[in-house]
């Protein structure tokens, strides 16, 4: 059974950083893409990260700010988020997704509660 665990969420003042990680365990194959989404009070959960073999795609309110960045071979996906602001708040989640053979996959982590203070 494939797990995601994320870490590194927090309290943390406007301006400051955090960085996220997502470490898998459970699978015997590399993920096609992992990305990092996130979820404020009252909002739909949201697209943070994408990053697939080719090129990582990022929200346009976060460019500049955060970095994502993955280790394929260990499955683990890692969030940089710096000049943080009030409205990045929220539950931010790892997902990987893909296709092996003919079985479509789609992992979620529980979640790490990020806040950004004024």
């Amino acid at each position: 059974q494939v797990q995601l665990e994320e870490s590194g969420g927090g309290l943390v003042q406007a301006g400051g950083s955090l960085r996220l990680s997502c470490v898998s365990s459970g699978s015997k194959f590399r993920f096609d893409t992992m990305a990092w989404y996130r979820q404020a009070p009252g909002k739909q959960r949201e697209s943070v990260a994408l990053i697939s073999s080719r090129q990582t795609t990022y929200l346009d309110s976060v460019k500049g700010r955060f970095t994502a960045s993955r280790d394929r071979i260990k499955n683990t996906a890692y969030l940089q988020m710096d000049s943080l602001r009030p409205e990045d708040t929220g539950v931010y989640y790892c997902n990987a997704a893909g296709k092996v053979g003919r079985y479509d996959y789609d992992y979620w982590g529980q979640g790490t509660q990020v806040t950004v203070s004024s």
